[in-house]
């Protein structure tokens, strides 16, 4: 495979070569990378679909967008780019007359460009605004919820979607440093009310992320696409999901087991009453992870959890 003229952008999609295998882009097929970024994944797939595959990529960041329209502009007639929330995926399928695809990619959470980006306040390590939106029309910002939120919603934030042992400590640390409204800020409150022993990771890593979370509504966003992308899938059509947080891992595990079972009565109960039916077939019976020597290159790709499943043909 040949690279891309802008492949050398700082941003390095994570399981590049996993996607690819698993999703199996074939010409004349047609493909959603609902979570476009900068366009890694999509150059791969337009490149192993030629000459007649399409793809249709999602994103909420006009950032983004910006780099993936140069990247792929090789491919032009092929591919279409909008800036929308893969929660829209059904009402974009529709738009352009796509009533079925053969694959669907979700890379989910934050990617390096959009951390590196210190205007977008995603990281503790510069400092910038308390944003951390995927999309600036979204009226909820970071700033919004450290210097608004009461403090007993501020800690169970914390704690649900950071997974936060401290988070009732830090979130009354929080409302009694108020108002906050840069990262460094922020940090530096977690960094001196943090207790224990010092961790691997920055004690502020978990109410960031907690943070980006609920800024974001991610998790409900995937709750939501899944069955709708599932539907959107072709007989044989695959579904592949990278995910970096436990809690959204968990979310899409959970669906591709229920998915792919037949019936979903407790085991106890002799006769099927539920009538539910497996409409996929899992590519993926444990998450693939990356492998050393992509981490070593590119150490965002530690977390990432990749599963996939294959819609099935039924009678």
């Amino acid at each position: 495979m040949s690279d891309s003229p802008l492949f050398s952008i700082s941003h390095k999609p994570v399981l590049y070569q996993e996607i690819l295998h698993i999703l199996c882009p074939k010409s004349p097929g047609k493909y959603v990378d609902a979570t476009v970024g900068a366009g890694g994944h999509a150059w791969g797939i337009l490149n192993a679909s030629q000459p007649d595959g399409k793809l249709l990529g999602l994103d909420l960041d006009p950032q983004a967008l910006e780099i993936a329209f140069q990247r792929l502009d090789i491919f032009q007639g092929r591919v279409q780019l909008v800036q929308a929330s893969y929660t829209t995926l059904r009402n974009q399928l529709d738009f352009f007359s796509w009533d079925m695809v053969d694959g669907i990619l979700f890379d989910l959470g934050v990617s390096s460009m959009e951390l590196d980006d210190a205007d977008r306040g995603f990281s503790f390590l510069a400092d910038g605004p308390l944003d951390m939106r995927f999309d600036p029309g979204n009226p909820t910002t970071a700033d919004l919820l450290v210097n608004q939120l009461p403090e007993t919603e501020l800690a169970d934030l914390i704690w649900r979607y950071g997974d936060e042992p401290q988070s009732r400590r830090l979130a009354r640390a929080i409302v009694d440093s108020r108002p906050l409204h840069s990262t460094l800020e922020l940090a530096e409150v977690i960094r001196k009310t943090y207790r224990g022993a010092r961790e691997r990771i920055h004690p502020a890593t978990r109410t960031f992320q907690a943070l980006r979370i609920a800024v974001n509504q991610e998790l409900e966003a995937i709750e939501n696409v899944l069955p709708v992308a599932a539907k959107a899938l072709a007989p044989g059509g695959r579904m592949a999901v990278i995910s970096f947080h436990s809690l959204e891992d968990r979310i899409v595990k959970n669906f591709f087991r229920k998915e792919s079972t037949d019936c979903l009565c407790p085991p106890t109960q002799p006769v099927c009453t539920c009538g539910h039916r497996a409409t996929l077939r899992l590519l993926t019976h444990h998450s693939i992870t990356a492998k050393e020597a992509e981490i070593l290159s590119n150490p965002r790709a530690r977390s990432a959890r990749l599963r996939a499943a294959e819609k099935l043909t039924l009678a």
